[in-house]
Parts: structure tokens; C-alpha cells; sequence
């Protein structure tokens, strides 16, 4: 699809419009609401996104979140803790957790109340779970009371007693332990009295032992689905005490079992993983194709080799996993590379692996759901485009090429500007173009000295409205003659448009261009996933 370059009258006037979903009248007012959608967003109530920086969460951190508690808006604060899990607009999961435990903490009953009835829906796996109690036990450090209430006993009992038993089968079993904590921790501390028979099955298992097990129920007329669960128990047991690797593998592929499940010593070998890959998530897959071709269980050639190229540009699965085109693309960079980032494993690229991967990144596009807003990409060629990203093996002009391209792809009305040195020139990106043919169009004019202003002026100048600007550029280190955020509100009078700016220093370890309580404007250092997540949802008013 071909980016447009129209122009579009706003819908509604600045001081004509409704609420948007931070709570805000104003829509570039940084509310206390706005700052907690930022930090169950990426961490921080702060304008800056660093990739793949994890912030330190504390009580100090979430000052917006206590201030809402304090307000008597508990409630509110874990529903939208609930709707950023749900709907995956959370970059980091963590910032959910431990926004949560603090709710359950709160001193309103409401407010506990409804953080506890909320664990099972924001706690889906056991390792979140168990950051949960930790983040619980980290809050209550220092203080002379325990974490285990009645109301937390109730829903880490519930949380149990609520799962399908096959898939907490699977989940006590692939994850065990995590943040210091045990599934036999939880249900000792939560007393947990088993809802039915199946969940007293692997309650026992756990907290027992498979050889206690093994005696209870030996003499038992079981039902079918005890018989189901004891079943897949016997499988994981026995694959734990078994050297022969034939049967590991059959035990594989008749059961569907996964690398966690398994010793140590069984994923010394190449037939194991093999069988492993068969079924593994596409994710998880592509994290660990270099590992793959370094231990030689991927050969050219071969048709374990054609079976995995085939799972990775296969359309269905693609979708499935909802794979973001980003993501294939890290997932080239860092398999070109030949080594990892850590340990010496090295490996020769394998040209039908790359070629696989180049087919998924064109097709991962149609898992991008259009924002439907009027966008402007501006890509700074001031200074050179061959720097990496801070983290990967990404150029930054590759990167940009991508985001331009998942922008113009997506978007009905998107225009796409490169500018350095006082000019700024619009260039189409059209749906048939190669992230080869994008990167080079996009480093056509010479480079110059940086003024990240000009596609905010030029929108302004020729009558644009722009709802969001997406500003690229290699320095971290913006030099403008006028602010960027006076022009964007210039921008925002003339045009009637609810503006927003995201500055992204590709090559940027921290820097912001201002100091702003503009709930519009955004810094982003570094480039990852998460950071074409953050895009989205301040677009959508999400954050």
C-alpha cells in the first residue's frame, strides 16, 4: 500500500474534544493516570524509553500509582493493570506485577480486594506468579507483619484450583521455581484444600513427590481425567530417568514435551533437539537458530533443516505466533552475525536459514494492525546511518528503513520524509519495495548538521495535520534552533490536530531532547520491540 500524502481536517478543534482513555481533559495534560499508563507500559512515569533497559522498580518509582491509591482510585488503578496485561499493550510485564502486589498491599479493602481477584487474570504462568510474592515480600521488608494473609492464601488457592489440570500439569512441571520461590512454597504458605481430585493429583505431586503419588493411587479406581494427568506425570518422570535417547525422543514427539522438562544431558544431543524443534513456539525458535547451526544440528541440506525453514515463513504459523516484522528482522541481524553476544559459540550463517527468514519478514506485515492515524516518519540523515544499535547487530539506517516501511505499510495516511542541513525532501515507500530499495532511498541527500524541527515546520508550513511524528535519527544529541516542543504546538494550533512527537536517538543510551510535561511528546534511545509498541499506543492515547 502506498503512503498518502493528503491532507486531512481534524476532527475536532483544541478545546472541543472528549476525555481520552488516561483520563485526561486535556490531551496533552501529563496526569497522574497518564504517568501509571507509562509505567505499566515500559517502568517508568518518565518520557523516556531506553531498549532492552529494565528499570529498577520500587515505591519511589511509582509515585502517580500511589498518589491514584491515595485518591481512593484502587480500583481503577487494577483495572487498568488488568486491560495493559490483557491486551498486551504492556512492553515489560513486570511494572504489572508489581503495580498489583502494591494494590493487594493498599491499605482501602476495595482496593486489595479487587487486586487479589485480579491475580489469576494478570498472573497467567507460574514465573509471574512468582514475582508477584516476591514483589509482596519486597514491599513488606522491614515492616513486622507477614504476606501471608488470608486474602493472599485465598488467591494463590484459587490460582491453583482454577487452572485446567492438564495445563497446570504442564506448568508445574516446565516451570518449578523462579525469584527464589517454589510451587511447593505456595501451596504450603496458601494451605491450598484442592477444588477437585485432579488439582489433589498434582497438589500431592508437588508438595509429595512422584513416588507418594505412585502409592496413593495405585490401588484406586481412578476417573478419566486422573488416569489422563497421572498418565503425562509417569511421562515427565520417566523422561527424567532415562539415558536411552531414542526413548527421550519418542517421549517427545508422542507427548509434547519441552526442553525444560528435560536434563541436562539429554540436550547434549543433536536428535533430542531435533525432535524439540518440531514443536517448539516459533519465538522461542528463532532466539536459538545460531546455537543451531553452531552445534550442527541443523546441516545444510538436510530435512530437519527444510522443516524448520519451512515453520518460519509459514504463514499460519506466522499469525499465529504474531510475530512482528521487527522482530524477524533482530532475528536476521543477530543469525548474519555468526556468533553470540555471549559465549564463544560461533557458526557459519546457513543461505536457505537467511532466505527463510527474509520470506517471514515481508509476510510478518500482515500481523500489523493499522493505529488509523495521520502519520509523519522523519529520518534524520544528518550524520551517517552506518552506526549500530546500541544491543544488536542493526544498522541504523536498516532500522529506520523497517520502521518506515511497518508505517507506510500499515497506515492509509502516512508520509515519509528524510531531511538534514536545512532540507527536507517527501519520499514515496510503496508496498512492493524491499527493505533494500528502502534503506537506499532514504540516503539519498547529502548529510549535514541536525535540526529535528523541520518535519514539524514543513507539515505546518504546507498545511498538514499530523497526529503523530516519528522522528529517527542517529544522534543522540538533538541540536535545534527552535524547540521542538514550541513547534509541535504551533503545529497543533494551526492544524486543529491532537499532535504527538516521538523522538527516537537510534544510536541514544539515555539522552532526551526536553524536559516536558507535554503527555504528547516521547524520547525513545535505543531501538527495539518494544519500542514500535510504545509508538502504538501513544498514538491510541494509550499511555
Amino acid at each position: 500500500m502506498e503512503p498518502s500524502g493528503s491532507t486531512m481536517t481534524a476532527t475536532s478543534p483544541p478545546g472541543n474534544h472528549t476525555p481520552n482513555s488516561t483520563g485526561n481533559d486535556c490531551p496533552w495534560e501529563l496526569s497522574d493516570k497518564a504517568r501509571l499508563c507509562r509505567f505499566l507500559c515500559y517502568g517508568s512515569e518518565g518520557d523516556i524509553y531506553t531498549a532492552r533497559d529494565e528499570c529498577r522498580l520500587s515505591v519511589e518509582s511509582a509515585g502517580a500509582l500511589l498518589a491514584l491509591l491515595q485518591e481512593g482510585r484502587g480500583c481503577e488503578v487494577v483495572e487498568e493493570i488488568k486491560r495493559f496485561t490483557e491486551d498486551g499493550r504492556a512492553v515489560r510485564l513486570n511494572p504489572s506485577l508489581f503495580a498489583l502486589a502494591l494494590c493487594s498491599q493498599h491499605s482501602e479493602l476495595k482496593t486489595r480486594q479487587a487486586a487479589f481477584k485480579a491475580l489469576k487474570e494478570v498472573c497467567r504462568v507460574p514465573a509471574h506468579l512468582f514475582s508477584f510474592i516476591q514483589y509482596k515480600k519486597e514491599l513488606k521488608e522491614g515492616m513486622k507483619c507477614g504476606i501471608w494473609g488470608r486474602a493472599l492464601r485465598k488467591a494463590v488457592s484459587d490460582w491453583y484450583n482454577e487452572q485446567d489440570a492438564m495445563s497446570l500439569a504442564l506448568a508445574v512441571t516446565k516451570c518449578k521455581q523462579r525469584e527464589g520461590w517454589s510451587h511447593q512454597d505456595l501451596l504450603r504458605l496458601s494451605h491450598t484444600k484442592p477444588a477437585h481430585e485432579t488439582i489433589a493429583l498434582i497438589s500431592k505431586y508437588v508438595t509429595k513427590g512422584w513416588k507418594e503419588v505412585q502409592v496413593a493411587y495405585a490401588d484406586k479406581e481412578n476417573s478419566e481425567e486422573v488416569v489422563k494427568v497421572l498418565s503425562y506425570l509417569e511421562v515427565v518422570e520417566k523422561v527424567k530417568h532415562t539415558c536411552d535417547e531414542i526413548e527421550v525422543i519418542n517421549l517427545i514427539e508422542e507427548h509434547r514435551l519441552e526442553r525444560e522438562q528435560l536434563l541436562t544431558d539429554h540436550l547434549k544431543s543433536k536428535q533430542v533437539w531435533r525432535a524439540l524443534l518440531k514443536e517448539m513456539p516459533l519465538t522461542s525458535m528463532l532466539r536459538i537458530l545460531g546455537k543451531m547451526t553452531a552445534d550442527k544440528v541443523l546441516e545444510p541440506g538436510s530435512s530437519d533443516m527444510a522443516a524448520v525453514c519451512e515453520r518460519i515463513q509459514n504463514e499460519t504459523t506466522l499469525k499465529k505466533a504474531k510475530i512482528h516484522p521487527f522482530s524477524i528482522l533482530l532475528a536476521i541481524e543477530n543469525y548474519k552475525r555468526g556468533q553470540g553476544y555471549r559465549g564463544k559459540t560461533k557458526w557459519e550463517p546457513d543461505s536457505s536459514i537467511l532466505k527463510a527468514l527474509d520470506s517471514a519478514f515481508y509476510k510478518c506485515f500482515m500481523n500489523v494492525e493499522p493505529v488509523g492515524k495521520r502519520f509523519a516518519v522523519a529520518v534524520d540523515v544528518s550524520t551517517s546511518l552506518s552506526s549500530v544499535i546500541p544491543g544488536t547487530s542493526l544498522s541504523t539506517a536498516v532500522a529506520a528503513a523497517a520502521i518506515t516501511m511497518v508505517i507506510a505499510r500499515t497506515e492509509a495516511d502516512a508520509q515519509i520524509l528524510i531531511y538534514s542541513e536545512g532540507a527536507l525532501v517527501p519520499c514515496t515507500i510503496s508496498a512492493d519495495m524491499t527493505l533494500a530499495q528502502v534503506t537506499a532511498e532514504l540516503v539519498k541527500i547529502p548529510s549535514g548538521s541536525t535540526d529535528c524541527t523541520l518535519p514539524i515546520t514543513w507539515a505546518t508550513e504546507n498545511g498538514k495535520a499530523v497526529d503523530v511524528f516519528v522522528i529517527l535519527s542517529n544522534n543522540p544529541v538533538w541540536t535545534c534552533p527552535a524547540s521542538p516542543v514550541e513547534m509541535l504546538k504551533k503545529h497543533r494550533q494551526k492544524s486543529g490536530a491532537f499532535s504527538k512527537l516521538v523522538m527516537c536517538g537510534l544510536t541514544s543510551i539515555g539522552h532526551a531532547i526536553a524536559d516536558t510535561e507535554d503527555r504528547g511528546l516521547l524520547n525513545i534511545c535505543g531501538f527495539d520491540v518494544g519500542a514500535v509498541s510504545i509508538i502504538r499506543n501513544l498514538a491510541q492515547d494509550l499511555i
